[in-house]
């Protein structure tokens, strides 16, 4: 694949290297510092990743730990437990799966030559340099149609530049306890922004953005590389993407024949004469072609779209994340290395994570994250209504900001009801009393925030998912204001409570008057700078969107 440079050598940590026990001839993973060889001098491999250890090394070494000075009189060094070696090793590899998809796994490795291996490019601005600062991470992992890699050429446009097909932003807590992997679908209609681009002699360009194009085009398209999709994912969600790992087919086929296949389950048979997936119903194990073929499938799962398709995918990453984290990959030196191989050769990635060593600190950040706490979800789409016969799909205007406003406020989807409960409680002793029918509730929505067209958005919403038809859109308030605040007299309190409930108001918002409304006078509802979204608490945790499609990586299912 195209890159703009190759990984630094020099940025090689010395720790935990690998070495040859001659006892049974094979390559191993040495964590004590007193196997430990010269990170200038790592072992040769040959093919099948076996090595062999230049004597002159081995003297070299024998050498120098005869000449090491004796430790104090009365001080031992204190050998380093079996079980925290072993948990070293696998808080340093232990990557969830659908990383080490995007190539991660390389993260394992600290030879030059898999620091040799990563292609990286210079997106700018639209990343972040820091590897493992503070606070939430986010990471775009995209899958491109480039048809690079023997036996490729067949599967669609084969001269294609690659666009982006596959593309998932996986989004880590501050903490590091839990993660949401969202899908976004290549074929969504929206937005691509201007982005500056970085050339091969170094100079950059500027691409002008296209408004109402496929999300897929964000990538390949008029010269357009990562950072290009980087910026169109924040601008769609309002996310800032700091890294981004990126594959291509190719990838799907070694790094599952790397892990010695990934087990999948389908609910029926399926022979599909498109992607030539061949599987009995049941559980089957896929590597290489047949992997490839189980993520590129389309037309024989669901409704035939590309929203099934991406079901297939989290199914089949969410498969791999648990194999990844039960069998012996992480322990076993020569799947490590295949694996690391596979996975470094695959990779392209920003040069914010464009080395071993970086790859090795984001491996660390990421390793803590517990399967049952990583939540697949996709965006939330709805047909294209400018269409007549819909092929492609646009956000759905509600759902899709209130996933977009639990991901901002670093909510886990694992714990938004846990978090909803708690909020409701706080605020019951305040806005506890009777509450009004929504059929009754009568509201002005005035737009004082940030947020273009919130008014409105809050008023269809209102209506469609509350049941409230007696909501009307005022426009903008005379200014701007901070805080969002509910004005209404003191016979309309049902009302006010009933609104409350639904939005998610804390009882520092509602501004009850002093005379009672008369006829059918409405109540006032001004949004404010703290207005994130229709549907989106203005108080306590984002609520996540009901009904949408959500799976756990801890859990197997079979693709329909």
């Amino acid at each position: 694949m195209d890159a703009q440079s190759r990984g630094q050598a020099g940025e090689i940590d010395p720790a935990d290297q690998w070495v040859l026990n001659p006892r049974t001839g094979h390559y191993e993973l040495r964590l004590n510092h007193s196997g430990r060889q010269s990170p200038e001098s790592p072992p040769t491999t040959d093919r099948s990743g076996s090595g062999s250890e230049v004597p002159a090394q081995r003297d070299r070494r024998s050498a120098r730990s005869s000449r090491a000075p004796a430790p104090p009189a009365g001080r031992r060094k204190r050998p380093v437990p079996r079980s925290r070696r072993k948990k070293a090793l696998l808080w340093t590899g232990g990557v969830m799966a659908f990383v080490i998809v995007a190539g991660s796994a390389g993260a394992y490795a600290l030879y030059q030559k898999f620091n040799g291996n990563l292609a990286t490019v210079d997106v700018g601005d639209a990343g972040s340099r820091s590897v493992a600062a503070d606070g939430p991470l986010n990471i775009l992992i995209i899958g491109t149609d480039k048809r690079t890699g023997e036996g490729n050429e067949g599967y669609g446009d084969k001269g294609s530049s690659g666009h982006a097909d596959t593309n998932i932003l996986f989004h880590v807590s501050a903490d590091r306890t839990n993660a949401t992997a969202m899908s976004i679908p290549r074929d969504l209609m929206t937005d691509v922004p201007d982005c500056t681009t970085k050339q091969p002699d170094g100079s950059e360009k500027l691409i002008p953005g296209s408004r109402n194009v496929r999300f897929n085009v964000s990538l390949g398209q008029e010269g357009r590389d990562p950072g290009c999709t980087m910026r169109t994912v924040k601008e769609l969600t309002g996310l800032s993407v700091d890294h981004f790992m990126m594959v291509d087919f190719n990838a799907v086929k070694t790094l599952s024949t790397a892990v010695g296949g990934v087990k999948v389950c389908l609910a029926k048979a399926v022979k599909d004469k498109d992607s030539h997936l061949d599987l009995p119903a049941g559980e089957s194990t896929v590597e290489g072609e047949d992997a490839l073929a189980f993520v590129r499938t389309r037309h024989s799962f669901g409704n035939e779209s590309d929203l099934d398709r991406i079901k297939v995918q989290q199914q089949f990453i969410g498969s791999m994340i648990r194999q990844m984290k039960s069998d012996d990959t992480l322990t076993d030196p020569s799947k490590l290395f295949r694996l690391a191989d596979a996975a470094t050769k695959a990779l392209t990635v920003d040069s914010g994570i464009g080395s071993i060593k970086k790859l090795t600190s984001l491996a660390k950040e990421l390793g803590r994250i517990d399967t049952k706490n990583i939540t697949f979800v996709t965006l939330p789409v709805i047909d294209n209504p400018a269409e007549p016969t819909p092929v492609t799909v646009v956000v759905d205007p509600q759902k899709s900001q209130q996933l977009f406003a639990v991901m901002r406020s670093d909510t886990s989807l694992t714990e938004v009801k846990k978090k909803e409960k708690a909020a409701r409680t706080e605020q019951a002793a305040a806005l506890d009393g009777p509450k009004a029918a929504p059929a009754d509730v009568r509201v002005d929505v005035l737009n004082g925030g940030d947020i273009p067209g919130a008014a409105q958005a809050t008023v269809t919403w209102l209506q469609n998912e509350q049941g409230v038809p007696r909501s009307t859109n005022k426009a903008n308030a005379p200014s701007k204001t901070d805080r969002t605040t509910l004005a209404y007299a003191p016979n309309q309190a049902d009302q006010a409570r009933a609104l409350a409930a639904m939005m998610g108001l804390p009882a520092t918002a509602l501004k009850r008057g002093t005379a009672d409304a008369e006829g059918r006078q409405a109540m006032v509802l001004t949004l404010g700078a703290d207005f994130k979204g229709a549907g989106v608490p203005v108080a306590g945790p984002a609520k996540a969107p009901d009904d949408i499609q959500k799976a756990s990586a801890d859990k197997a299912e079979c693709a329909k």
